[in-house]
This record gives structure tokens, sequence and C-alpha cells, in this order.
């Protein structure tokens, strides 16, 4: 099949959403079809090393979105013609879209243009999100959100949600109740991650360049250092467990709009608590080896990329209690859930003081990563899709495609 990837998000931004649509490219392409991508026009040298046949990839135009508060990402202005122009040179049949914003509003006009059909997986929950990115944000009612969210994914044929939470969000009367849709949880491509480990002398000498000293338990956040994850709050948390156990290090991982505030809040505690701002991609996997337990307090995930990471990477994890995390975090095995942040405080204090705890629980993480194959998630996305272009444009229930998706075994 001839299969057209639609990102607003890609290379250099590390991002769940990048790393799915880089694994889904990967696995599709083993597994024997063409892809071709549709993204920003914003690169770097590692773009260029990463992908030879760069003509499989169209670049839109593209501007900074940091007016409306996100400077890591960016807005395309599509050119319809030489889009569908590229769309035809490579025999494209099929569209899947992991944006809802001008890239994938440009793949609902290919679809029409084309009469091929066209998909979306739902990544984001926006109404969770936009009063952090829109300037006066506080102030526009969540139900304009919901509207203009509907807008954007109303013309997909049908939809991937990649959670529980993600199915039951779209489900509900002022969304999407009829659009059909399957749950596919997102994966990780283990042969790609287990690369980026790196030998025991060279964590030791991590550690060391980022004062993390032996004898030390470290808590780890990987991601965008955003206020819509929730890092104050975790920040939060985190100055109350330092001062209950001295050996507590708390390692941030990333950048963002929320960094400097942090920085500012725990100064005194800069010693224990450390930022190491921006990590280009490529080295990014290599810090979860540097933690002994993965932490967030985000209630505004879909299905985290970065909690798969830990998962692969054998770390107990510590969670506010979501949806999101149904199928990943199993309370008392594998780390914890908690109801409350001052919760947390309970579960990261009782697991920096026990060893053989936290190594039983990440040998139970990477027992529970194992489920998450990037085979099986390729198999289950091709089942997905040939339901999709086989009725196409007729219609398909959810059943129908749930079934299809559920029917997809491991091959032994």
């Amino acid at each position: 099949m001839n299969i057209a990837l639609f990102t607003d998000s890609f290379l250099p931004t590390k991002s769940g959403i990048v790393t799915v649509v880089l694994q889904l490219q990967r696995i599709l392409v083993a597994m024997g079809h063409n892809v071709v991508i549709v993204t920003t026009d914003t690169h770097d040298k590692y773009i260029e090393e990463k992908f030879s046949d760069k003509s499989n990839i169209l670049r839109m135009k593209s501007f900074s979105s940091a007016f409306f508060g996100v400077p890591d990402q960016f807005i395309s202005i599509v050119d319809k013609k030489r889009l569908i122009a590229f769309l035809k040179e490579h025999n494209v049949e099929f569209i899947h879209s992991h944006t809802e914003f001008s890239i994938g509003q440009a793949a609902k006009f290919a679809s029409k243009e084309l009469g091929i059909p066209a998909i979306a997986t739902t990544h984001t929950l926006w109404e969770d999100f936009y009063k952090y990115y829109l300037w006066g944000g506080k102030f526009i009612p969540v139900k304009l959100i919901r509207r203009i969210v509907r807008w954007m994914y109303r013309d997909f044929y049908a939809l991937i949600n990649v959670s529980q939470k993600a199915h039951e969000y779209f489900k509900q009367p002022f969304m999407l109740p009829q659009s059909p849709s399957a749950i596919i949880p997102n994966a990780l491509d283990s042969d790609t991650f287990l690369r980026h480990t790196i030998s025991e002398e060279s964590i030791q000498a991590a550690r060391e360049k980022w004062g993390i000293k032996k004898g030390d338990v470290v808590f780890l956040f990987l991601g965008r250092v955003v206020y819509e994850k929730r890092v104050e709050e975790l920040l939060d948390i985190c100055l109350r467990v330092i001062q209950k156990n001295e050996h507590i290090k708390i390692l941030f991982v990333g950048d963002g709009l929320a960094l400097q505030a942090l920085k500012k809040k725990s100064a005194k505690f800069s010693d224990r608590i450390i930022f190491t701002g921006y990590v280009p991609w490529r080295d990014v996997h290599s810090f979860y080896q540097l933690g002994d337990v993965y932490v967030t307090a985000s209630l505004s995930e879909m299905h985290s990329m970065t909690v798969l990471e830990a998962l692969m990477s054998g770390l107990p994890v510590v969670v506010r209690y979501d949806t999101s995390f149904s199928d990943t975090v199993f309370h008392g095995e594998n780390g914890y859930f908690a109801q409350s942040d001052e919760e947390m405080d309970g579960y990261l204090l009782g697991l920096a003081a026990d060893e053989e705890k936290r190594k039983a629980f990440g040998k139970k993480s990477l027992e529970i990563s194992k489920t998450f194959s990037l085979e099986m998630f390729g198999r289950r996305t091709m089942a997905f899709y040939e339901k999709v272009f086989n009725t196409f444009p007729s219609g398909i229930s959810d059943a129908e495609l749930q079934k299809a998706v559920d029917a997809v075994e491991v091959e032994k």
C-alpha cells in the first residue's frame, strides 16, 4: 500500500507524536509498504542524516507558533497544488494524519480531491491544553474549544484512539460519537531504543556530571517542561520529598516554557533538583539510564510515550491516577497510581527507601513493555488500514474496526 503520514510535529522537536510517526514509518516500510511524510519545513542536520531519501518527505512552508505560546511547534501554510502533485507522484492511496491542525486539514482536502480515505489518530486532549497555549485562554469557554476540535476531526473517515481515555472522550455526545474508531495503543521500537543504551562507565560519568553521587536515588521526569504537564505541581512534590530524604535527587530532562520558573522556584535546592535544559533528540533516551524511578504528575496524557520508554528502561513509574496509564502502570506491581499530589509523596519516599522493591517493580516494567512491541503496533495499524480501505467510502462501524484490530496476534 502507498501511504502518506501527515504531521505538524517532526524532528528536531522531541515529542510523543514525533516518536509515533517515525516508528510507524519505519515498521510500515519494514512490512513492505511505501510511506511518504507530509510535514513542516523545519529541519536540521540530523534530519538530513536520518532520511537519505528526502524525496519521500514533503515539507510545507511554516512559521513558529511562538506567537500562540508554543515556541517549539510550527504551523504550516499548505500549498495545495504542490501537495496534490506530491501525492500523485507517489501514487498515495491512503492518508493517516497525526495532527488536526493545518497539515491535518490538508489531509482532509487531499482525501476529497483524490477520492482516497483519510483517517486520524487522536493524540491530544485539547481541552486540557488550550488554557496554557492561547493568550487569554482562561477566558475561552471549554464549549468553544470542543466545537473547534469537533470541526477539525469531523470529516476524517475513521479515528484511531491511543487509549480507552481517548476513545471515551471522542464518543461523548459533544464530540464525534458517530465517527467510527478503534483503540490502538502506542508502541516502542525496542531495537532502536536499546541502541541508545550506554556503558556502565558512561552512566557513572554522566551521573557525576550532573552531581549525582553514589547512593543517591534519582527521580526522573523527561519531556517538555510545560505547564499542561503539571510540572509546577510535580516540582512542589519534589520539594517536599527531598526535604524528607537527603539521598533523593530530582532530574528534569527537557526544555519548555515553564523551565525558568521552575529553576527560580527551586534555586535553593539547585544541588538536589537538577534541570538539564534542551537535550538533542538523539541523546534523550540515554537519560533514562540515570534514573531510578520515573515520575510524572500529568493528567493531560492520551497515552504517554515517555512512560513507555521508562518501562522499556526497566524503571518503576509513579503517576497521578488517570485512565491514560491504565495499560502501562499497574498499582503495586510496576509502580503506583496516586489519587492526589500529596499521596505521591508517600509512594516516592517508600520507593526511595526500598531498593529491592525498585528492582522488582523495574523488572515488572520491562515485562509489561514487551506488550507494546512495534511489530504488534504495525500489524494492528495495517489491519485498521485494510478494513478502512476495503469499506471506503460506504462506511464502517466501531465494532468492525475493533474486531479487525483485536484479531491481530503476535506471530510465534
